[in-house]
């Protein structure tokens, strides 16, 4: 399988904030943005694959920036890291100034995707070859996050957590 560089699965989506998507303080709601990565990250994982994909886990998300009405918000996914049938995917949250268009990063989030076949059984993926520093940067956390991920769930030892125990020793 060729492996595949992380902006082959870079997903822009870019919408309006309306006022049906809004908490009381006139604010995206938390899970319409959720959706929205979601919707962003499935269709990296997607591409990246070639396969069909299923959410896994939502690993980490920062809502650091409230986003008001009437904003202009883009999600940008893409595929930080790959395993044998799963893949990490790092989601960045951006909103558009109005005057200005400058924008600004407001949230951030990791999900993880499967790769499937028809009947649901995970199936191999292509690996991930980062190019930036940013994205090298991503992929060697990843490794972390996932040994983390075993290891609080009972399935590695802690002597198997080699990136983890590098950080403290």
């Amino acid at each position: 399988m060729t492996p595949k560089h992380p902006s082959e699965s870079l997903t822009t989506l870019t919408d309006l904030v309306l006022p049906s998507e809004t908490n009381p303080l006139n604010n995206l709601f938390g899970g319409e943005l959720l959706a929205r990565m979601d919707r962003a990250a499935s269709i990296a994982a997607r591409r990246h694959s070639r396969r069909i994909v299923v959410t896994a886990s939502v690993n980490h998300v920062a809502f650091n920036r409230a986003i008001p009405l009437g904003s202009v918000v883009t999600v940008e996914a893409k595929v930080s890291r790959s395993f044998k049938s799963s893949m990490e995917i790092y989601i960045d949250i951006w909103v558009e100034d109005r005057e200005s268009g400058n924008k600004t990063k407001a949230n951030e989030a990791i999900y993880t995707f499967v790769a499937v076949d028809d009947t649901g059984r995970p199936v191999e993926v292509p690996q991930i070859i980062p190019e930036t520093e940013l994205e090298k940067q991503r992929f060697d956390a990843a490794l972390r996050r996932k040994q983390l991920s075993l290891l609080l769930a009972g399935k590695i030892k802690p002597e198997e957590a080699s990136e983890l125990k590098a950080l403290f020793m």
